[in-house]
């Protein structure tokens, strides 16, 4: 899995577990929707970590939060 493919299924993961959706995460953040679809699809490679930072404010956790998930290990190598 890539970090991209892992942050996606870590922000579903967590809308799910707070019953909310994508874009009700976005409004609470203060990101645009587009911007956080762009993220769960193929249009951004590299969600950025400001966007990220963001969605961790409206979800009430830290970032050290949102990466400590078994979706984060064993990543494939980015390298290539």
């Amino acid at each position: 899995m890539t970090v991209k493919e892992a942050v996606e299924k870590r922000i579903i993961q967590l809308c799910r577990e707070r019953n909310i959706a994508v874009n009700t995460l976005a409004n609470i953040s203060g990101v645009s929707p587009s911007t956080v679809y762009s993220i769960l699809n193929q249009k951004s490679l590299n969600p950025g970590v400001v966007s990220i930072k963001k969605l961790c404010d409206g979800l009430e956790i830290s970032v050290r939060e949102f990466f400590d998930s078994d979706l984060f290990d064993n990543l494939e190598q980015e390298i290539k």
